[in-house]
């Protein structure tokens, strides 16, 4: 189940679950970023062995490795969204991290 999460994570860039599974995506979806930045067929071999999809991990090789070259961790964010309905389990947004946000820094409105 966490693998499919992580392979459509990386795919379409955020996926809607419940909290506790968003925080187990976080670990799995970082480490194959790092792979992807390491770039060696070893580190390719260990992707493939955890995503789902070759697509995505060429992806994750080429385009999101490309992205987060100059990042240190911090991939993801997870974004709270409040209860499900039928159980009341709480859901979260996890989605990627996009290069030319700045941690801390919100968009303000002209004033």
């Amino acid at each position: 189940m966490l693998r499919n999460l992580v392979t459509s994570l990386l795919e379409h860039e955020e996926v809607r679950t419940t909290d506790a599974r968003a925080k187990e995506v976080r670990r799995i979806a970082e480490r194959m970023i790092t792979l992807g930045k390491r770039g060696t067929l070893h580190a390719q071999r260990q992707a493939l062995e955890t995503l789902r999809s070759k697509d995505v991990a060429k992806k994750v090789f080429a385009t999101l490795a490309d992205r987060y070259r100059d990042r240190h961790g911090g991939y993801t964010r997870i974004l709270k969204l409040g209860r499900r309905v039928g159980d009341s389990a709480p859901l979260s947004l996890i989605q990627l991290v996009h290069e030319d946000e700045v941690p801390g820094e919100e968009s303000k409105p002209a004033s």
